[in-house]
C-alpha cells in the first residue's frame, strides 16, 4: 500500500523513533511502512490519522497497476 507517511514525519521534524514511540510500535514497523513493506493494523492506522489529525484515506491509498 502507497502511503506519504514519510513526508508527513518529516513536516513536523520528527524521527522514526519518536513516530514509533508516538504509536506504540518499534523504529522498524515505522521504517517497514514508510517503505511499503508493511500495511499496518487497523488500530495502528487509525492512530497514526488521529496523530496526523487526518484521515487513514489521508495517509494510505491502494498500490495501483
Amino acid at each position: 500500500m502507497k502511503n506519504c507517511l514519510k513526508a508527513l514525519r518529516a513536516e513536523r521534524r520528527w524521527t522514526q523513533q519518536q513516530l514509533a514511540d508516538a504509536l506504540g510500535v518499534s523504529r522498524q514497523t515505522v521504517n517497514a511502512i514508510e517503505k511499503g513493506k508493511f500495511d499496518p493494523s487497523l488500530p495502528v492506522a487509525f492512530r497514526l490519522a488521529a496523530l496526523f489529525a487526518c484521515r487513514i484515506e489521508d495517509i494510505f491509498s491502494p498500490n495501483s497497476g
